[in-house]
């Protein structure tokens, strides 16, 4: 199965813990990382990820991002995409997405993933038919017991 990680799922685990639903998404993103590093799912990267890490000013939290993307990775979405990706990038901004938002979300639809995944709760209420648009919780319980993970 093909998902896709959204920038702030990344930098979910650098945020402060301290309220319960931080803390179960940090642990949900956690173990949808781990099931990626096994090959339960394949992470699905694209050029708009790039820019973004990029742009993170922590240099440690970038190269750990950076460090998992790359040797995880199975699919990119690079610049080469942009103009097929602009008219399914401009339907979600007329649902309310922002447009770097909305370029994640085409990402994900153009490499035929079957999940978005995102705490980014306003994003995931703009819902398309042409991809699951979920948090990490929710992921972890739509999927729990589809994957061999040994965590059961």
């Amino acid at each position: 199965m093909r998902v896709y990680l959204d920038m702030c799922c990344y930098n979910r685990p650098y945020d402060d813990q301290s309220s319960l639903k931080v803390a179960m998404e940090t642990q949900s993103k956690i173990h949808i990382q781990n099931l990626i590093k096994k090959g339960v799912y394949d992470l699905i990267g694209s050029y708009t990820l790039d820019y973004e890490v990029s742009k993170n000013p922590f240099e440690m939290r970038r190269k750990s991002i950076v460090k998992f993307i790359n040797d995880n990775i199975k699919g990119y979405v690079g610049t080469e995409r942009a103009e097929l990706l602009k008219p399914i990038a401009e339907e979600l901004m007329g649902m309310g997405a922002k447009e770097k938002d909305a370029y994640h979300v085409a990402s994900a639809i153009y490499a035929k993933c079957e999940y978005f995944i995102s705490t980014d709760i306003r994003l995931i209420k703009c819902k398309t038919d042409k991809i699951k648009m979920v948090t990490p919780i929710e992921f972890v319980v739509e999927t729990e017991g589809e994957n061999d993970d040994g965590d059961k």
